[in-house]
């Protein structure tokens, strides 16, 4: 099992992109000096944020643990896309060595779906290790406020021409946030086809993570926002420079 399934992939593709939009700026300003390195990109989805990095002249590799937002990817972005499913370290779900890369990157707090707090900094320290010398992090990621300010919050309905979605929200415990999304797509005979997915992210104490990181080589920084971006509240940035 996987999050983001056919058709829950396919709205997110037609409704969300926005985030990445957003933080591409920032992100790329913070790989101005990387050259012709190696961007590794984590939870790329339907390439929304790789589209900029490939746009910018920077070589990337985009990778995502579901098969239906990578066949998105090459769809939107070409065969010439490198474009891999692999696992973050830290995952239950066995994955391939991380590439050796000169830049690390990820929005859409992709980290934040691992299963615990544990798997989080392993994962924070795969990616230290994978940097090379002079190497870049630029991650977001949900904190434990995250699910103090959605405390109660009301579900939530999206739609558009062809898709809608509906969020129930809960956070069971101070360190574990919920969504139970159920989709609408088309089924191409005339009706609505129904579907459901349980997404549950894992929130940690950000303030943390510098310490963290340092241990293991990167010098790291938690802010609120990619440069001028400001991310939704509850959500951080984290960014470094591996020495």
């Amino acid at each position: 099992m996987y999050y983001y399934q056919r058709d829950l992939a396919f709205i997110h593709d037609r409704g969300y992109g926005l985030h990445a939009d957003r933080c591409a700026p920032g992100i790329l300003e913070l790989l101005s000096g990387i050259g012709d390195g190696l961007v590794l990109e984590f939870g790329c989805g339907s390439g929304a944020l790789t589209r900029h990095l490939l746009a910018a002249g920077l070589r990337v590799v985009a990778t995502d643990a579901s098969p239906d937002m990578l066949a998105l990817a090459r769809e939107a972005l070409g065969p010439d896309a490198d474009l891999r499913r692999l696992a973050l370290p830290g995952d239950p779900l066995p994955g391939d060595p991380l590439p050796a890369a000169d830049a690390i990157v990820s929005v859409g707090h992709v980290i934040s779906y691992l299963p615990d707090a544990r798997a989080v900094d392993a994962a924070l320290v795969g990616m230290a290790e994978a940097l090379r010398p002079g190497g870049v992090l630029a991650i977001d990621i949900c904190d434990l406020e995250f699910g103090r300010i959605r405390a109660g919050m009301e579900n939530v309905g999206r739609s558009g021409p062809d898709w809608a979605v509906i969020s129930e929200f809960s956070a069971p415990t101070p360190d574990r946030y919920i969504r139970d999304i159920t989709t609408f797509v088309p089924d191409g005979a005339g009706a609505w086809r129904r579907g459901r997915e349980r997404h549950e992210n894992v929130l940690v104490d950000t303030s943390l993570i510098p310490a963290l990181l340092a241990r293991h080589g990167v010098r790291a920084t938690v802010r609120t926002g990619f440069g001028a971006t400001e991310l939704p509240p509850g959500m951080r940035a984290v960014t470094g420079v591996r020495s």
